[in-house]
């Protein structure tokens, strides 16, 4: 665990110059910052022995936004997450990661940080990420709201994602990410080899939803997230 804290600490104070300084010239501009993200993110892949196997690329069109949703399952997503979506994008994360040294840093820039104990949050929250997604930035969410702790595939999802993606009528892209809480589970500071696999599905268009359908399209994502971790287990 020392030398994973390590390699994690040491190459993310050195990349954190060319991760942090493009977003002082705006949103656009941080496509360079991600860039240093994604170094950072293989360099802790490869120095700490976790491949990441990913599929379903060609699912992906660069030149469009989309609302990524995933599952949660361990730290060990936010690399694997971060080395798929291939353009820059913005993730909802709780507040209590700006508590993580340098690495709360870099969550106040990359993240829309959000307290889900406050109602008007979340609320600005989701207001944030509506003009993200108008100036053609993707985002992502973990729609179960937190790390899975329990035995089950999924935990029930928040309608957060939902919602926005019928208001903004941008398209869904589900991603599942597989054996990241075996080798670093949520309860425990451990972390073991291995191959963590990252599969990409097919874009849920919302074109022709309304407001009223919410609850159909979240139990769509849900059931089709289900059935991807059910084939690549």
């Amino acid at each position: 665990m020392i030398w994973v804290l390590t390699v994690f600490s040491v190459f993310m104070i050195l990349y954190l110059p060319g991760i942090l300084i493009p977003f002082v010239f705006g949103d656009r501009a941080a496509a360079l910052g991600f860039k240093f993200l994604k170094l950072w993110s293989w360099t802790f892949s490869k120095l700490n022995f976790i491949p990441y196997r990913i599929s379903g690329l060609e699912n992906i069109d660069k030149k469009r936004a989309y609302i990524y949703v995933s599952n949660h399952t361990s730290y060990l997503d936010i690399p694997g997450l971060t080395l798929t979506i291939p353009t820059q994008f913005r993730a909802l994360a709780k507040k209590e990661l700006k508590k993580i040294p340098v690495f709360g840093w870099i969550a106040q820039s990359v993240c829309i940080i959000v307290d889900r104990s406050s109602n008007e949050s979340r609320r600005k929250s989701m207001e944030h990420l509506k003009e993200i997604l108008a100036m053609g930035i993707s985002v992502l969410i973990f729609p179960e709201g937190t790390q899975n702790r329990s035995k089950e595939r999924l935990q029930p999802f928040y309608d957060g994602a939902f919602r926005i993606a019928i208001e903004t009528k941008q398209p869904i892209i589900p991603v599942v990410v597989l054996n990241a809480g075996k080798l670093m589970p949520p309860t425990k500071v451990h972390i073991e080899p291995g191959t963590i696999k990252v599969i990409v599905g097919k874009e849920i268009s919302t074109d022709q939803l309304t407001l009223k359908e919410t609850a159909l399209l979240k139990q769509k994502v849900f059931e089709t997230m289900e059935g991807m971790i059910v084939d690549n287990e």
